[in-house]
């Protein structure tokens, strides 16, 4: 006896994406949002047991701001000296003194009493020690890594570990670029606002609020304070933000102002 087959329809083929990940309108989206070239997940397969670019991303700096061997002062780096009056009153408003300048292919926000208050060759660096100081080192650090000087700033700017060395490794697969030309030529965001999620002492999220041509988005950056200033903490997977993700308006931000 013969038994009735449902139908199904034939799986469709679905080309992949062609040309370098970098030119794919996907890339360019996530990679111009924080001028970072190397945050989205799958790029690079990796296996648990892979040595992350030679172990050159877990070397400590030899010497730097912030290294392993940087003398403290009242567990500040020497020389760093930031207002921390603030404590941990989440901001109610942007810092009054913002700046903004360039750096490689975004514009990010400074300011005289959160920070960064010191650069030493490509490190921008003393934050304040509170949620202004933690929102100022989530738009900087991460903005830094698009141009050739990345790995000096991963090495004393996001945390140590395994996050860090696989960040490094998929870095380390597209070809540096002052121009930035690597995450596309022509900028599709920029900075629009933040909130703080959470806050402590030693640890704070920050989210940033960003705006591109279809409207807003936004993407979430952990850090933690460590050898005396803010770093990025990187993801298990070398994320240094949260997916990118499209919201409908600034509702629960502060924005900028600009």
């Amino acid at each position: 006896m013969f038994t009735r087959r449902e139908y199904r329809e034939p799986r469709r083929y679905r080309p992949e994406p062609s040309g370098p990940y970098w030119k794919q309108r996907g890339w360019q989206v996530s990679a111009a949002f924080l001028g970072v070239v190397v945050l989205l997940s799958g790029i690079v397969a990796l296996t648990t047991d892979q040595d992350a670019d030679g172990g050159r991303g877990s070397a400590p700096a030899s010497e730097g701001p912030l290294s392993g061997t940087a003398a403290l002062e009242d567990g500040r780096p020497a020389g760093c000296r930031t207002d921390d009056s603030d404590g941990d009153t989440l901001p109610s408003a942007p810092p009054d003194d913002v700046d903004w300048r360039t750096l490689d292919i975004s514009r990010v926000p400074v300011s005289a009493s959160a920070g960064p208050t010191l650069t030493q060759g490509p490190v921008w660096w003393c934050f304040a020690h509170t949620p202004a100081g933690a929102v100022l080192a989530a738009h900087i650090i991460p903005s830094q890594m698009s141009g050739p000087d990345w790995r000096t700033i991963a090495r004393e700017q996001v945390v140590s570990g395994r996050g860090r060395d696989l960040f490094v490794f998929k870095r380390s697969t597209v070809q540096d670029d002052d121009s930035g030309a690597g995450a596309g030529s022509s900028s599709v965001a920029s900075y629009a606002g933040f909130s703080v999620p959470a806050y402590s002492a030693g640890a704070a999220t920050v989210e940033l609020l960003l705006k591109t041509s279809q409207g807003y988005a936004t993407t979430n950056v952990a850090l933690r304070w460590s050898g005396g200033d803010w770093k990025v903490l990187p993801s298990d997977n070398g994320a240094l933000h949260t997916p990118v993700k499209a919201v409908q308006g600034t509702n629960g931000h502060l924005l900028w102002g600009f």
